[in-house]
């Protein structure tokens, strides 16, 4: 379909409610599909639209009462376009008001004046076209365009433009030209990347967090719950076979630390180092986060604070050391509570299960990540089979609180200094399962809440991954910057994606046509309007455009590493 033949004309519609476009005789329904991106030039600007629904309208209740038999085709054909047409409804983004001494006189601008109005002021190297926010809407029977390459580029900018960090993500559904984002305005707010099971969130990740890597937009600490990010995983289809991890496209650049190493080891993950937490570096706020999980009362909880208060950072080994005579005896001087104490010991012998977890490490091994970070290197910590949620929330809490604490000092150093030698690195760190953080029970106990809040404050954000967005609370939804949304089914978490956006109920729609693979919506900071797009591929082609060339030589590499382990354990 060509870009200059006009699609329908506006018939009517509202700022608040959208347009209502009828199509033109010879413009088939069909080809309109929700997600899609299409122009309206007004005359003196241009909207650039999201297509939102898609109808059928009749002039007359005369042909519904009577519609011409299936083998009619003629009547059929004198009908369409006059008796019968199909109508879409469009929700302006954004519009373009050309510069021009002339402009100020009413007339209309043709299709290919406004063309070559974008071509040299938004196309022009090393100038940047201004798009505002959609105030107004066109005059009536405004003719409907189909977008150029022109005008995405226009919109959302091009990978290789010397004056943004842009990174591609995909396709619009219906062109083959790159849909960008932001990578600086990404990492400067908390971002989320939704969808139900098996619509590729993962990949979606790795997606992201390469492209914010090769651009160096900031430094990724990841909790790797499944050990999917590091070195490689799965992929999915009827064939078993696997795609490179960050560590293998970025050997130079990712560090993975591993609280599992036998598991790590089994996979034949290189150079990944081991990572040990003690009883010592367990906080009150961190069993406040895993009380649900270990079933702590808030009655267990005080006294655990009694027990803090009285032996310190050694509480946890001392109450795991203590008889029942030793915890009635302290109950009687301290004013604490038998009953909730030994509750409590038994549930913190739960600790015992988790490999990572020792009476006292040799070295600090968070201070260890936060000289890779401050080297501009980026950690994946991997979990193995220490992927339980008990494990998961404690290690991913304990970890965060410290690096977080380190950040606020080195952030309130720079405002002082205000030396730019000074400045943190840019961190964000990605959470799955984000809703088991960020429940509006526990949000404001935890460490993802509060960084959640401050936004770009401390130079800390997000990279929540979760199926339930439902699940996290309000506020923070309202903080999510920008939102990578892949199929969801259920109302609650569709719903909760469009919290704090202006014209969700048409977005809506769009979401819930989206296919079950690689389709998402993207909309938020990072992007100057929401747009459906197809998602770039995670394969051979993209590891190449990152400069990674050697894929046909990893499973060998694989099968080697396995070798040298078998002959390791072996005594060779």
């Amino acid at each position: 379909m060509s870009s200059e033949i006009p699609l329908g004309s506006v018939i009517q519609g509202s700022l608040s409610k959208g347009l209502e476009v009828r199509l033109h005789p010879d413009v088939s329904v069909e080809d309109m599909r929700v997600g899609k991106f299409l122009v309206v030039q007004g005359v003196r600007s241009r909207f650039f639209c999201l297509l939102t629904d898609v109808a059928l309208g009749t002039s007359s209740d005369r042909i519904l009462a009577n519609p011409p038999a299936i083998e009619d085709t003629f009547l059929r054909d004198v009908l369409a376009g006059s008796g019968t047409f199909g109508t879409i409804e469009l929700a302006p983004m954004l519009m373009f008001t050309p510069t021009n001494t002339e402009s100020e006189r009413a007339e209309s601008f043709s299709f290919d004046e406004v063309n070559n109005k974008l071509a040299s002021l938004g196309m022009a190297e090393g100038t940047e076209l201004e798009l505002l926010p959609v105030k107004t809407i066109p005059a009536h029977f405004s003719q409907v365009y189909e977008a150029t390459e022109r005008d995405f580029r226009s919109v959302f900018g091009w990978e290789d433009d010397p004056h943004r960090r842009n990174f591609s993500i995909g396709q619009p559904l219906d062109m083959d030209v790159p849909i960008c984002i932001d990578l600086d305005r990404f990492v400067e707010r908390s971002n989320g990347i939704f969808g139900k099971s098996g619509t590729g969130k993962s990949f979606l990740t790795r997606l992201l967090i390469s492209g914010i890597i090769r651009k160096e937009a900031a430094v990724n600490l990841m909790f790797d719950m499944h050990s999917e990010y590091g070195w490689e995983a799965m992929k999915e289809g009827k064939q078993v076979s696997t795609v490179k991890g960050l560590r293998q496209l970025f050997p130079g650049q990712v560090e993975i630390y591993t609280l599992d190493p036998e598991s790590t080891k089994r996979r034949g993950v290189r150079d990944a180092q081991e990572m040990y937490l003690s009883y010592e570096q367990i906080e009150i706020e961190d069993l406040k986060l895993v009380a649900k999980e270990l079933g702590l009362s808030d009655a267990a909880v005080d006294n655990a604070n009694i027990l803090f208060n009285e032996y310190g950072k050694a509480w946890i080994t001392r109450l795991l050391n203590m008889t029942n005579e030793d915890i009635k005896m302290f109950c009687e001087e301290k004013q604490g509570h038998p009953g909730s104490i030994m509750s409590l010991q038994r549930k913190l012998m739960r600790f015992d299960n988790l490999k990572y977890i020792r009476t006292a490490c040799p070295h600090n091994y968070i201070d260890h990540i936060l000289q890779c970070l401050d080297a501009g290197k980026h950690v994946i910590i991997e979990f193995g089979s220490q992927s339980n949620m008990l494990s998961y929330m404690l290690a991913t809490n304990m970890i965060t609180r410290r690096i977080h604490s380190s950040y606020v000092k080195k952030a309130d150093r720079f405002l002082q200094s205000k030396n730019p030698l000074d400045r943190p690195r840019q961190l964000v760190i990605t959470i799955e399962e984000a809703h088991r953080f960020l429940d509006s029970s526990i949000v404001h106990q935890t460490i993802f809440g509060t960084i959640a809040r401050e936004m770009r404050k401390y130079f800390v954000t997000l990279l929540v991954v979760d199926q339930r967005p439902s699940g996290i609370d309000n506020e923070v939804m309202s903080q999510v910057g920008t939102r990578v949304t892949c199929l969801l089914n259920d109302e609650k978490d569709i719903d909760a994606i469009f919290t704090g956006v202006s014209g969700a109920q048409g977005l809506r729609s769009v979401l819930a046509k989206l296919d079950s693979k690689q389709q998402a919506l993207l909309l938020g900071h990072a992007v100057p309007m929401p747009v459906v797009v197809r998602t770039r591929a995670y394969d051979a082609q993209f590891y190449s455009e990152l400069g990674c060339n050697d894929w046909e030589n990893t499973e060998d590499e694989a099968v080697f590493a396995a070798a040298e382990l078998a002959k390791a354990d072996l005594g060779f």
